[in-house]
């Protein structure tokens, strides 16, 4: 039987580099995307395609309207705006609280049903927003966390996650990703989730500077001229 994975897939840039990477580490691929009230689906119907993209026999999506009901951030409370004039100092009004954390429980009862050892997430501690809950001390509390909490973990079948992204620039993650055949034409970074790009907002920011470092040219589509070359 084919060892399996869990990948949390946001439809992004960086998650979907980790489909590549668990892909060719030869996982059965189980990606799990979350709806949770973001300010647009775009992300979600990207994963639809990369997760159709890769063959898999399963993709969850999960419904959580909590963090809409919630706000607190940007990307969940339409009354913040979200920032285009730069990076932000400190953590963002983006930062989403305690997703990764919600994500990451939910990502480990999947795997103890499906019988997975493996959970994929394609956090980084170096091109990343400032989120608290992207850096490496969270990532190891959280797998020493779900061994203790759950029935894999007490009876020897421990659960590990993967960050494999987790002290890469993002230049360096796309080169890796470009190799391995991810299709970033299936993905999406903005935070506005328009079919074109702003190129403004922190994310896609990021996702430029990177392109530019990896030189190569982004095959998504920007509402801003981008010159891929300087």
């Amino acid at each position: 039987m084919a060892k399996k994975a869990v990948v949390v897939l946001s439809g992004g840039l960086d998650s979907t580099t980790c489909m590549g990477i668990a892909n060719r580490e030869g996982y059965e691929l189980y990606p799990l995307t979350f709806s949770y009230g973001q300010r647009h689906q775009r992300e979600v119907e990207q994963a639809k395609k990369i997760a159709a993209y890769y063959g898999v026999s399963e993709h969850r999506i999960v419904d959580l309207d909590f963090f809409k009901q919630l706000g607190g951030s940007a990307l969940t409370d339409k009354s913040i705006e979200v920032p285009d004039d730069g990076e932000e100092k400190g953590i963002p009004v983006t930062y989403v609280p305690a997703r990764n954390m919600i994500f990451l429980s939910l990502a480990s009862a999947y795997a103890e049903v499906i019988g997975a050892e493996t959970i994929f997430t394609g956090v980084s501690s170096v091109d990343y927003s400032g989120y608290p809950d992207c850096r490496p001390e969270f990532i190891a509390s959280m797998s020493e966390t779900i061994n203790l909490a759950t029935k894999s973990g007490v009876t020897d079948h421990h659960l590990t996650i993967k960050t494999p992204l987790m002290h890469l620039t993002k230049g360096e993650t796309i080169r890796l990703g470009t190799e391995l055949g991810v299709p970033y034409q299936l993905t999406t970074s903005c935070y506005n989730g328009e079919e074109e790009a702003c190129g403004t907002c922190d994310s896609c920011r990021l996702r430029i500077k990177g392109f530019k470092e990896a030189g190569q040219i982004d095959p998504i589509s920007y509402r801003i001229p981008i010159d891929w070359l300087n």
